[in-house]
Formats: structure tokens, sequence, C-alpha cells
């Protein structure tokens, strides 16, 4: 699917030479997908605190079944 977009040229030339990346698409490609790792990384963290366990619980136990 192509899409056009107007990216700052600066940015990618840039992200091209730190990425080591041989096109455009390939450092905007690396990019994205750092970010959607950052941000599902990020919605871990959040969870910290938030999630009850059961300090009784033998996972050793588990994964005998």
């Amino acid at each position: 699917m192509a899409t056009n977009l107007a990216l700052d040229d600066k940015l990618i030339v840039q992200a091209q030479k730190i990425g080591k990346h041989k096109t455009k698409k390939e450092a905007v490609t690396a990019a994205l997908k750092e970010y959607i790792a950052q941000k599902k990384q990020q919605a871990i963290i959040d969870l910290f605190g938030t999630i009850d366990f059961d300090k009784k619980y033998n996972y050793k136990k588990a994964r005998k079944r």
C-alpha cells in the first residue's frame, strides 16, 4: 500500500546514517517498529503495582502439571 507522507528529510537522512539503513523506507520501518515496541513496553511497565498476586502460589508445583 503506497502512502505519501510529508516527512522531514533531515530527520530521515539522520536516521538512515545512524541506523545504517540503505533506504528511507527501511529507516521509517525500523523507526515505527521501535516506536511500537517502546509503547508496548510502557504499557507493561504501567501495570507494575496494579496486579495482585498470591504469595502462597507455588510456581514450581505448577510446572509439573
